[in-house]
């Protein structure tokens, strides 16, 4: 039986949401090959998290507890090559994150296998995957043929997948020492520091408002802020408005910012690039407003209108005051 070998991460002590999307789609993708689910954890800092990741896969392998627990380029890429070598996934699944692009490339090269990167999708035709990319910011969807190989590597982009159990399993917990040989390491670790701290938390507002580039002007600003102050809502912000110095980085939702997952979320002027959109996959209601019907924006909102939001911000204004 061949593996389906997923890399989980984890940061200050948790599993990442990203983890639990690639499982999500490893279970679809290990039924449909026969194939077993894997998942592999380095230097894991809680029991809890290999207890969770064996719900979600068929085995658990858990490399280094309590000697690797900081990330390191060079100690990675030496285990999971000795695993690939182990176990010879015919799949590996990797974030499409910082760990990511520095790993896939080098397993990639180092194992002479394919890679496909920033994957929303992977398929399977004919017992062969399929990867789905999208191109043109986002306004199109490209389905990737993979030149026949023993296995590859596909790093998937955050907020593609839901990361709810897809299938409660009872996975076995495989622990492992770190190797006892190590490669010089060429960067240390000194800290990890959460990025936007400051007057508001987005991340545990119930209501959003937030805008993007559409916004135009700065003064346009305090417009929309008016708005989101009288629907009891807080201010936010995609990352082009945080590089122009226009909010605070605090404001920012996305990879770069902060994961949000409000009750609603409104996007007004916000294009919808894959970076943002995966800060905003657990909101529950997503509201867009954008003069591109073509904007990527719509294809993650329930409910979308093409207009000029400054319309739309007035409209609501005055329903608000009747």
């Amino acid at each position: 039986m061949g593996t389906i070998l997923v890399v989980a991460e984890h940061r200050e002590g948790e599993l990442r949401e990203i983890s639990c999307q690639m499982l999500w789609k490893a279970h679809d993708l290990s039924k449909a090959l026969g194939q077993e689910l894997v998942a592999v954890i380095i230097g894991a800092p809680d029991e809890s998290i290999l207890t969770d990741l064996s719900e979600r896969a068929d085995r658990v392998i858990s490399v280094g507890e309590g000697t690797l627990k900081e990330y390191s380029a060079e100690i990675y890429k030496e285990v999971l090559m000795d695993l690939m070598e182990e176990y010879r996934p015919y799949i590996t699944l990797i974030g499409h994150t910082p760990w990511g692009m520095e790993l896939a490339p080098a397993l990639s090269i180092k194992k002479a296998v394919p890679v496909v990167t920033d994957c929303v999708d992977v398929l399977t035709e004919d017992g062969k995957p399929k990867a789905i990319r999208q191109i043109y910011s986002g306004k199109l969807f490209s389905k990737v043929a993979l030149r026949d190989a023993e296995g590859y590597v596909i790093t998937i982009r955050p907020g593609a997948f839901p990361q709810d159990v897809a299938e409660r399993r009872k996975g076995e917990i495989i622990r492992k020492e770190a190797p006892t040989t190590l490669p010089p390491q060429r960067k240390q670790f000194l800290a990890f520091e959460e990025a936007g701290a400051g007057e508001v938390d987005i991340s545990q507002a119930e209501l959003l408002v937030s805008i993007g580039r559409g916004i135009g002007e700065e003064e346009k600003v305090a417009i929309v802020k008016e708005l989101a102050e009288r629907l009891g809502g807080v201010l936010s912000c995609s990352r082009p408005v945080v590089d122009k110095g226009w909010l605070p980085k605090y404001h920012q939702v996305g990879t770069s910012g902060k994961t949000v997952k409000p009750k609603v979320y409104l996007a007004l002027g916000i294009s919808g690039a894959f970076q943002h959109v995966a800060g905003i996959s657990g909101a529950g209601t997503v509201i867009a407003v954008n003069k591109d019907k073509k904007a990527p924006i719509f294809r993650v909102a329930q409910y979308g209108v093409v207009s000029d939001l400054f319309k739309v911000v007035e409209a609501m204004k005055e329903k608000l005051s009747a």
